[in-house]
C-alpha cells in the first residue's frame, strides 16, 4: 500500500492508475481546503434607498460583517446615495408600507405595545405625517439604545468598509461631489458593482 503522505517521483512512476487518481484527488482536496481557509470572505450590497428604516439594513450588515473579518463593499445609487451625504438627517415614510404599524414611544408598557395601524389615506392626507413618524421612530432608537444611522456610518467607515458612490445617480439629480463624505471608495457605476458582485460570497439589494 502506498503512502500517499510521502510520494516521490519514482514511487508516482510506480503507482497504478487508480493509486494516481486517488493521490491527485488527495492533494486537490488538501490545496482547496487549505487556500479556502486563507480567503476573506466577501460581502456586496446594493443600497437603493435613503429613508430612515431602510438605512438601517445595509450599515448594520456591512458593519458585523467586517467585524467578522469580511470584505465587505456598499454601492449606494438612486435615492440610497443621499445616506452618503454630508448632511445626513434621513426621514421614515411609513407611506405604501402596510406592514409597518406605528408604535408609541411612551407612556406605559401596555400603551408602547399598541400597534396602530394607520391607514395610507390617512397618511398621505395628514400634513406633517412623516415627520411624526420620523421623530417617534427616533425616539423609539433611543429609548431602546440602538445606534442612530450617522453612528452606523461612521462604524462602517472605522471597519474600512467600501462605500461606493454611483457616478451615474450624481449626474442624473445634478447632486456635487463635495456634498459628499470625504470617506467614499470610489465613485463608479454599473460595471464596477456588477465585478464586485461577482466575486463576492453574499450579495443582496436593499
Amino acid at each position: 500500500m502506498i503512502d500517499m503522505n510521502n510520494v516521490s517521483g519514482k514511487s508516482l512512476a510506480e503507482m497504478s492508475e487508480d493509486d494516481l487518481k486517488a493521490w491527485f484527488d488527495a492533494r486537490f482536496s488538501e490545496n482547496m481546503a487549505r487556500q479556502e481557509s486563507s480567503r476573506t470572505p466577501r460581502l456586496s450590497i446594493m443600497v437603493t434607498k435613503g429613508t430612515l428604516d431602510w438605512a438601517y439594513p445595509p450599515f448594520i450588515i456591512a458593519s458585523t460583517a467586517a467585524a467578522l473579518g469580511w470584505e465587505a463593499t456598499l454601492f449606494f445609487t438612486f435615492y440610497g446615495l443621499g445616506l452618503l451625504k454630508k448632511d445626513l438627517n434621513p426621514n421614515i415614510s411609513p407611506l405604501g408600507n402596510p406592514a409597518m404599524p406605528m408604535k408609541m414611544p411612551f407612556g406605559p408598557q401596555w400603551f408602547q405595545g399598541i400597534e396602530w395601524n394607520m391607514p395610507n389615506l390617512l397618511m398621505a392626507g395628514v400634513p406633517g405625517f412623516e415627520g411624526l413618524a420620523t421623530k417617534l421612530m427616533k425616539m423609539t432608537v433611543k429609548n431602546h439604545g440602538v445606534a442612530t444611522i450617522p453612528e452606523l456610518r461612521d462604524l462602517c467607515i472605522d471597519a474600512e468598509v467600501n462605500m461606493v458612490a454611483c457616478q451615474m445617480t450624481v449626474d442624473l439629480f445634478g447632486w456635487k461631489k463635495e456634498d459628499f463624505i470625504p470617506e467614499i471608495s470610489e465613485w463608479a457605476g454599473a460595471a464596477s458593482y456588477i465585478a464586485n458582485a461577482q466575486g463576492a460570497d453574499i450579495t443582496l439589494f436593499v
